[in-house]
Order: C-alpha cells, then structure tokens, then sequence
C-alpha cells in the first residue's frame, strides 16, 4: 500500500469591503505580510503553504496566513471574500499590483481581466518523471470532477453568468490545444516546441487544468500541479477534494496501466484530450449536474455520478489509507451541491449577490476563527 503523497496548495483570494465590494490592496499586503504573494491585478493575493503529507498540518498550513492576512486587513476595514470570479464587478478595469511589471503588461495586454480569478492549485510530489506525466493523463481526464466538487463562480459584474464555474469559462487556457502527453519526452519536445514557435512566453507560461511541475521545467520535474479548481473557502471541503485526487494518483501509483488513460482507454490520445477538454468546459456549466463522457469508453455520465462510483470504488480499496479519513465530507457535497450551486440557490430565492457574498465572507471568516480555537486538534 502507497504512503501519502506530499500535497502543498497555492491559494489565490479577493480582499474587499465587508459588504462584498472587492478592493484591491495587494502591493500593500504583500510588502507588509511574510508570503503574502501579488497577483497582477492588486484585487486577489496569494499564500502558498510548504509540501507536507500530512492533512491536519495542511489544514494549519491554509489557514495561518489567513489569520495574519485578517488582522493586517482588519485594521483597514477590509476582509477575505468568497468566490472565483470578480462578483460584484468591476471586470472592465484591470487594477496593476506592479505598473512597472513587463510580464504583467503582457498578462494586461493579452488577457485583460479575464485572469483575475481566484483559485486554488493544489501540488503532489512524486519522485518519478514518467510517472508525474502518468498522473497528469489521469487527472486532466478527471479534471472536470474536481472543478465540479469546487465550482464558486456563478456571478460577475453582479449578475448571474449561467455558468457554475465563471472563472474557468473565460480563463484563457495556454496554449489552446494541449495533447495527452504519452512520456516525459513528449512534454519535453511539446515545451521546446511551444516557446520556439512563441505559444507560450516561458515555462510558467503553460495555463491548462493540469501540468507538470518542478525546479527546472521541462527537464526536471517533481510534481503534478492541479490547476482546475475555484477557490474552495472552506479547508475541510479543499483537504476533502485533494483527497479524493491523491487517493486516484494512489490508485494509480498501485494499480498502473489499469488507471492510465492512454493505456486502458477505447479511446486515441487525441480523442482523450478532446474529451478532457470538452468535460471541463462543461462542469465550468453545470458542475455536478453536468453531463460528461467517461475517459474509459466515452460512455455519457454525469459528474456526481461518476464522482460517487469513485467514491465507492475508493471504500472497497483504500481503508488503510490516511486520506480516507478526509473524504467525510464529500457525500454532504454531492447532496447539497457545491458553492456555485447553493448560492445560486439562495439567488433564485430572493437574495441579492452583494448579501450572499457579504454573509459568506462573514461565514468564512467565522468558521476559520473556529478551526484555529478548536478544530485543529
């Protein structure tokens, strides 16, 4: 049986009013708090917490510099918002952190506000390239459960979107057509490649749901970074989600071909990242309620379906695992629905965006106040 993975998260957030209303102070909070890390727009930050195994030393990890960010902001009437995508507006403006930055003039110039997003990504350590290249096939063809277990982003500029997932239906995946890299070579020459022709301004530079990830990129690699999830508020929820991805990579790592698309699929590597690619704009819609093809066969399937088949699939073989613990409270999430879902809910009930996000950045601040007095153990 597997050990645990090494997990580590880069945590983007909204620093706003407590009304909701998003202002920007990046720089600032930056400057004055250690790890505190500016995106190029000065409307979300950063923290990203150090690789650790363990799920109860990852939950203090998520949220010490929560608190410290807090106390900084609470001096300046300013709190953590909920939600991926810019709720309340305003995305006809970009707010530079840097006006100086020439990467960021890029980022403006090429993208506009269609980057200013927040999410989680989430890194598991693994010492073998061929088999980091293994688990990027086998998350990006599971990618779009996890972006429908995390989906926060039906609002922008203050209005319903239609979609679950905002923030992944106008992020500006790069390069637009990435393949199912069959080994390490491959993404080597697939890198190489991209920067020759100027698809991608440098290594960094590769913003799809999955990638490959390591000190010296492409050549040396130590983790599988997942990029597809919103902002999950809630640690619990964001420690249940990885979970359940470090136990398929466990699954993987223990069964082999079994749990690799390009080795157990009816389908061609092409028609994988196709599929891949169709499934993840389509949970960015509909989250769990979204009709998606299974990587195995192409057979239809909703996300919550496929999700509770791996859940069950994950009983029978992982009780010896410490992860196990962590999925608890994933079945509440398929039968409440996510965050998009519920607020989305509350909306269609009578409450305006401003007083959801407003009471679930109330909430969120509530709840960690309470995991630090007394949930972590």
């Amino acid at each position: 049986m597997s050990e645990s993975l090494l997990k580590g998260f880069e945590v983007e957030m909204y620093t706003g009013r407590h009304d909701g209303t998003v202002v920007g102070c990046s720089s600032e909070a930056a400057a004055a708090i250690e790890g505190i890390v500016t995106e190029p727009d000065r409307r979300n930050l950063e923290y990203i917490t150090p690789p650790e195994a363990s799920y109860q030393t990852q939950l203090k990890h998520l949220l010490e510099p929560r608190q410290r960010l807090r106390q900084w902001l609470q001096q300046r009437q300013l709190t953590l918002l909920p939600g991926s995508s810019l709720s309340l507006g305003d995305s006809q403006r970009f707010e530079r952190s840097d006006p100086g930055n020439p990467y960021h003039q890029f980022i403006e110039d090429s993208y506009g506000t269609r980057v200013v997003t927040a999410s989680v990504h989430i890194n598991f350590g693994l010492e073998c390239s061929e088999t980091i290249l293994a688990a990027c096939r086998l998350l990006r063809c599971e990618a779009a459960l996890l972006l429908a277990l995390s989906a926060s982003s039906p609002f922008l500029d203050g209005q319903p979107t239609g979609a679950h997932s905002q923030r992944w239906r106008q992020f500006p995946i790069t390069p637009q057509q990435v393949p199912l890299f069959s080994n390490h070579q491959h993404y080597i020459d697939w890198m190489h490649t991209q920067l020759e022709q100027k698809q991608m301004r440098n290594v960094r530079h590769f913003w799809g749901s999955v990638r490959p990830n390591g000190p010296e990129r492409p050549q040396h690699l130590n983790r599988v970074e997942l990029r597809v999830c919103d902002l999950v508020s809630d640690p619990r929820d964001l420690l249940a989600i990885t979970a359940f991805a470090e136990l398929r990579l466990l699954q993987l790592i223990e069964r082999g071909n079994s749990e690799d698309p390009l080795a157990s699929s009816d389908l061609s590597a092409a028609e994988l990242a196709a599929l891949a690619d169709h499934n993840d704009q389509q949970a960015a819609a509909a989250s769990l309620d979204a009709e998606l093809r299974h990587w195995r066969d192409g057979r239809p399937i909703t996300a919550r379906q496929w999700i509770q088949e791996q859940l069950d699939d994950l009983k029978g073989w992982g009780h010896q695992q410490p992860a196990m613990a962590w999925l608890d409270r994933l079945p509440a999430l398929l039968e409440q629905g996510n965050t998009a879902m519920q607020w989305l809910q509350r909306h269609h009930g009578g409450e305006s965006i401003r007083e959801i996000v407003s009471s679930d950045a109330a909430a969120m601040a509530a709840l960690e106040q309470d995991l630090l007095q007394g949930g972590l153990g």
